[in-house]
C-alpha cells in the first residue's frame, strides 16, 4: 500500500475519532501490505490490524490504543515509545522488533512471539502474555507487575531489575533467565521452571513457590 493511500485512510480515521464516529470512517487494515512503512507518530488509536504486514516498519511513537493487531507480522519493527494500551496483539510476531519504552498496559499478547525483542523499561503492567514467548527478550527495568505471564517461555531472557509484584508465572519457563535484582513480590510462581536463573538479590517475599523447580539456580544475596 502506498504512503498516498495510507495517509488518506488514516485523515478518514482522525475524524472518525475526533467526531465520535460521526463522521470519517475506522480504519481497517486487517491484511495490508505496510512493510517498512513509516508511520512515526501515527494516530492509529483503535484502528483494526490483524493479520496486517507491518515488518521492519517505524511506530515510533505512535499512538496505536485499543488497535486490533491479532496475529500481525512486526517483525524487525521500530516501536520505541509507542503507546498501546489495552491493544489486542494476540499471535502477533514481534519477534526482532525494538520495543523499548512501549507502553503496553493491560495490552493482549496472549500466544506472541516477542523473542530476542528489546522491551527495555516496557510498561507492561497488567497485560496477559499467557503462552506468549519471550525467549531471550531483553526486559531489564520492565514493568509487569500483575501481569498474566501463565506459561510464557521467558528462557535466557534478561529481567534484571524487572518489576514483576503479584504477576501470575504459573508454569511459566524461567530457564537460564537473568532476574538479579528483580522483585518477585507476592508472584504466583508455582510449578515455574527457574533451572539455571540468575536469582541474585532477588526479593522473594510472599511468593508462592510451590512444585517450582530451582535445581542450578543463583539464589545468592
Amino acid at each position: 500500500m502506498n504512503s498516498e493511500k495510507i495517509a488518506e485512510i488514516l485523515a478518514s480515521h482522525g475524524l472518525w475519532l475526533q467526531s465520535g464516529g460521526l463522521s470519517g470512517e475506522r480504519a481497517n487494515l486487517g491484511g495490508a501490505d505496510l512493510e517498512g512503512a513509516n508511520l512515526e507518530g501515527a494516530n492509529l488509536g483503535n484502528t483494526i490490524l490483524a493479520g496486517a504486514n507491518l515488518r521492519g516498519a517505524n511506530l515510533e511513537n505512535a499512538n496505536i490504543i485499543g488497535a486490533i493487531l491479532l496475529s500481525a507480522d512486526l517483525r524487525g519493527a521500530n516501536l520505541r515509545g509507542a503507546d498501546l494500551r489495552g491493544a489486542i496483539l494476540g499471535g502477533a510476531d514481534f519477534q526482532s522488533a525494538d520495543l523499548e519504552n512501549v507502553n503496553l498496559r493491560g495490552a493482549d499478547l496472549r500466544d506472541a512471539n516477542l523473542r530476542a525483542t528489546q522491551l527495555r523499561w516496557a510498561d507492561l503492567t497488567g497485560a496477559d502474555l499467557t503462552g506468549a514467548v519471550l525467549a531471550c527478550a531483553d526486559l531489564a527495568c520492565a514493568d509487569l507487575r500483575n501481569a498474566n505471564l501463565q506459561d510464557t517461555h521467558f528462557g535466557g531472557a534478561d529481567l534484571r531489575n524487572a518489576s514483576l509484584e503479584g504477576a501470575n508465572l504459573r508454569g511459566a519457563n524461567l530457564r537460564g533467565t537473568r532476574l538479579q535484582k528483580a522483585s518477585l513480590q507476592n508472584a504466583n510462581l508455582k510449578g515455574a521452571d527457574f533451572r539455571g536463573a540468575n536469582l541474585r538479590g532477588v526479593d522473594l517475599k510472599g511468593v508462592n513457590l510451590r512444585d517450582a523447580n530451582l535445581r542450578d539456580t543463583n539464589l545468592r544475596g
